[in-house]
């Protein structure tokens, strides 16, 4: 599909507190109306805007709520919760339960299947969501090495693709979990879903050491990573090894 031309950004200054009004009022209709009733005239009067203060700063529907809803994922936060694999679940928590909420549930589906036949719908919504959002794997990982849980990757390239498919594993899960299968990533869940982020599927599979025993250091190829309760990780620089939302 032909992409749409943006929004002419001519004219007068934007108006932050404009913007900031327009996004919540985006979120309160996509709540009380849907992602299909929701329409531009309703976001206005609610935000207390004139119809053509919107236009002049997105095309459509599909831009104003991409944007709305990527204000949600800027609330997440990497705890410090003193290890990569407690790190992890306490990221992975908060974005479940954003994803939980009515206003990001119904606009995310809404607008990852409009960008199926938009092009330039689809790289606002890996500008404005996923590439924001790489900075908790970045942040996670530049942690653990700091904690000497993770290596240095001196090569850009190779940490690039690191970073990339930890994005890609976590979301990728944590949406499927949700929103496609529409069960609970409750604290049960996330605490098996990083035991596998970390340890790959042979390793989540042996018995968790009890928790105050006495365990031995991993060695061959558990050696590495000493997550939550002392569990293993893959040896540090594998694509695996990482944390982030």
């Amino acid at each position: 599909m032909q992409s749409r031309t943006p929004a002419s950004r001519t004219g007068r200054p934007r108006s932050a507190a404009a913007d900031t009004a327009i996004l919540a009022a985006t979120r309160e209709a996509l709540v009380e109306l849907g992602w299909s009733k929701l329409t531009l005239g309703d976001v206005a009067t609610r935000a207390g805007v004139a119809k053509t203060t919107l236009y002049r700063r997105w095309a459509g529907k599909p831009e104003l709520v991409c944007d709305a809803v990527a204000e949600l994922f800027d609330e997440l936060e990497l705890p410090d919760r003193g290890s990569l694999a407690a790190d992890i679940e306490g990221v992975v928590l908060q974005f479940a339960a954003i994803l939980a909420r009515p206003e990001a549930k119904s606009g995310l589906m809404a607008v990852v299947a409009e960008s199926t036949r938009d092009d330039a719908l689809r790289e606002r919504i890996r500008a404005s969501i996923v590439e924001r959002q790489m900075r908790l794997v970045l942040e996670g990982r530049a942690r653990a090495q700091r904690r000497g849980e993770l290596p240095p990757e001196p090569d850009p390239e190779e940490s690039a693709r690191t970073v990339d498919l930890i994005f890609d594993m976590v979301a990728g899960a944590v949406v499927h979990r949700t929103l496609v299968s529409g069960k609970p990533a409750n604290e049960d869940w996330v605490h098996s879903f990083t035991r596998v982020l970390l340890l790959g599927l042979t390793g989540a599979a042996e018995p968790e050491p009890q928790s105050g025993a006495a365990t031995s250091q991993p060695t061959g190829h558990r050696a590495g990573v000493q997550g939550a309760g002392g569990q293993g990780a893959e040896p540090p620089g594998t694509p695996a090894a990482g944390g982030g939302a």
